[in-house]
């Protein structure tokens, strides 16, 4: 072994180490509903020095990168044998996206890559990319994963090599390492992207959270957040889908907005993590928010905050698309803390940590969007004026 190659190699392994091994700090935040944490929980950095490069130096005396990593993001979360699991989004620099579990000890940090990416098995019709997975353990037993699956639309002319169906692609398992692919999921929409398969029955049949959506990018007609129902998971099929949480004019959720992980059950209700995408100047901008639906009727929303629940921040701003946080994955411990997997910019996977106590708070105590100037400044003067009421003695300087 030449001394370029040893000490390049040696150089490698230990960054590598060093990252695997650097711990989380919580950073406390201004809104109180959940901790952010100092560093993200995987990047490209974070994918194993065995898959990128070519380890023996008669083939790669250089030891060149051979397999490229642009990106780790967009992951399914999962409890497993004590183990907090996410399973990522890798994307090649070839632009290509593959599945990946890594796991960790406490949930914020020694993420760890398992050896071999996820081998998924295909329909009759290859998938040209897939990616955000949602895994759900559901009560027939199985360990569901609901993605997109995306290939190119044939209708398109030659000149478009952009325009693409994206449809609802489903496997499942029993161990997380071998997986059975199931059919896509049939829906009356011509495009699905962001399904989500419901953790138990409803009235013995699979519910499924659905985003109707006419294009790929662009939601069209369709948009907003719907619920339908299948007979089974061998034959997915949804005759009809009931919008539950639809877009808005001048929201966060304007443009399109989409289910994250499955939802989790409290004595108050359904809680529900979601993407909303809004148009800016700079272009769209895609936050999280959180609702509540009742434990018997899905279709009814209880309460749903106003405005964002999580957006990007700092470094969050900046990646392959910019001014992004997406959610797919989340963990609800037996003891109450929650742990919220989300990704930004469609660069790095990030976690922030909070508890069921604190989320039924926000969502059920938060005032919901009156949908013009007028009702938002109402919201304030109320909150001011109980204020005021509270501390009548006390000047505003002299409230601390």
């Amino acid at each position: 072994m030449n001394n370029y190659f040893q000490k390049r190699l040696a150089t490698l392994l230990q960054d590598y180490e060093q990252l695997i091994n650097k711990p989380n700090a919580a950073i406390m935040t201004d809104s109180g509903v959940y901790d952010r944490y100092l560093n993200p929980v995987l990047t490209a950095s974070h994918s194993p020095v065995f898959w990128r490069y070519d380890l023996n130096e008669e083939t790669n005396p250089f030891l060149l990168e051979r397999f490229g990593i642009n990106a780790t993001f967009n992951a399914g979360a999962i409890k497993h044998n004590g183990k907090y699991l996410v399973v990522a989004r890798v994307e090649g620099v070839d632009r290509k996206s593959f599945f990946a579990i890594a796991e960790s000890d406490n949930g914020i940090d020694g993420f760890r890559f398992w050896d071999y990416p996820i081998q998924m098995p295909e329909t009759d019709i290859p998938d040209t990319n897939i990616y955000d997975m949602r895994l759900v353990a559901h009560e027939d037993g199985w360990i569901y994963g609901l993605f997109c699956t995306e290939r190119r639309d044939e209708n398109a002319p030659v000149a478009d090599q952009s325009a693409a169906v994206a449809q609802c692609g489903i496997a499942r398992s029993k161990d997380l390492v071998s997986w059975e692919r199931l059919p896509d999921l049939k829906t009356p929409s011509p495009q699905q992207r962001n399904v989500v398969l419901h953790p138990e029955f409803v009235n013995g049949k699979y519910a499924f959270y659905t985003r109707p959506q006419d294009g790929f990018i662009d939601a069209g007609n369709g948009g907003g957040i719907a619920l339908g129902y299948a007979d089974s998971m061998e034959d997915p099929v949804v005759d009809k889908e009931f919008i539950i949480d639809q877009k808005v004019y001048h929201t966060v959720y304007e443009v399109k907005n989409g289910q994250g992980p499955a939802p989790i059950k409290t004595e108050n209700g359904w809680l529900h993590l979601a993407h909303g995408v809004r148009n800016t100047a700079a272009g769209l901008r895609y936050v999280l928010y959180v609702f509540m639906t009742d434990l018997k009727d899905l279709t009814k929303v209880l309460h749903k905050p106003s405005g964002y629940f999580i957006a990007p921040e700092g470094i969050e701003r900046v990646g392959d698309v910019s001014n992004v946080v997406f959610s797919n994955g989340w963990i609800a411990d037996d003891d109450g803390k929650v742990f919220i997997y989300y990704a930004s910019s469609d660069t790095r996977l990030h976690v922030a940590t909070t508890t069921i106590e604190k989320l039924t708070d926000y969502v059920i105590n938060t005032p919901e969007d009156g949908f013009n100037s007028a009702h938002s400044v109402q919201i304030l003067t109320q909150i001011i004026d109980r204020n005021k009421k509270l501390y009548a003695d006390k000047t505003p300087q002299g409230w601390v």
